[in-house]
């Protein structure tokens, strides 16, 4: 049992390719797939700033993976680890895991973790709600253009200077004690999604994004390529959003029921 909200027992399940990837939990009522972004971790993005405490409040079990490449799970340097929407096939295996139907769970995930999110959507997954966190509509359609950021940014590390973003980029790396090959290799994962993929989608969605945050397009017209989406906006910018207690407040207010 753990001894503090950020004191959580470490589980671990294997995808369909060997992989080993670890997941936390917190809280216990209807079910929440909660998903970290780039270069962070399930501890990162939801424990340390208490967004899963909060949303756990509320009602929620919340299940928290690694994506691979990331935090506790492995994160292995072949190539052959990272096929495209490998991390989508990672979160259906953590649904099966879970033992968790169509209907049974809710979807959740912050910038990378919101595309791969979308990327289960359009590919079948079934949760009930879904919310969509620091992500835009560029960043879904053309992956292309903000992997290609982070591939400069790993492939000259220690080269930028102080203060720019890439400078806070690779601090940020450094803070979570990320593997540059392993995420490299990550960027070989993306898949784009079409705006008629977007337009197919029948749930209850929320698209909440910093107001300062335009790193991955317009988060405003995301929710309007989708027909049941609205969108929310939270102070901060793709780097700050994360850290306020708005981002779990907003996310808890939307998948609880009255």
């Amino acid at each position: 049992m753990a001894s503090s909200p950020t004191d959580l027992p470490v589980n671990f399940f294997t995808a369909r390719d060997g992989t080993r990837l670890a997941w936390r939990e917190m809280g216990e009522g209807r079910p929440l797939v909660l998903i970290h972004g780039y270069f962070s971790t399930a501890y990162v993005n939801w424990i340390k700033y208490g967004h899963a405490a909060a949303i756990a409040a509320r009602g929620i079990r919340v299940l928290m993976p690694d994506l691979r490449g990331h935090g506790d799970s492995d994160k292995p340097h072949d190539l052959a680890a990272y096929p495209p929407d490998v991390l989508r096939d990672d979160g259906f295996d953590f649904v099966a895991h879970l033992g968790l139907g169509a209907g049974d769970y809710d979807l959740a995930g912050y910038s990378l973790g919101g595309r791969t999110s979308l990327r289960m959507l359009a590919s079948g997954a079934r949760p009930e709600r879904a919310v969509l966190c620091g992500m835009g509509l560029d960043g879904i359609v053309n992956t292309a253009g903000r992997g290609g950021y982070f591939r400069h940014v790993l492939t000259h590390l220690g080269s930028f200077q102080r203060g720019t973003p890439e400078w806070l980029t690779e601090a940020f790396l450094k803070t979570t004690g990320g593997d540059p090959v392993a995420l490299l290799n990550i960027l070989e994962t993306f898949v784009d999604t079409s705006r008629a993929a977007l337009a197919a989608l029948d749930l209850p969605l929320l698209v909440v994004t910093g107001e300062d945050d335009d790193d991955n397009g317009s988060a405003e017209a995301l929710a309007e390529a989708i027909p049941d989406a609205r969108y929310q906006s939270i102070p901060g910018n793709h780097m700050s959003a994360v850290t306020r207690p708005e981002l779990g407040r907003a996310i808890g207010d939307f998948l609880v029921r009255d």
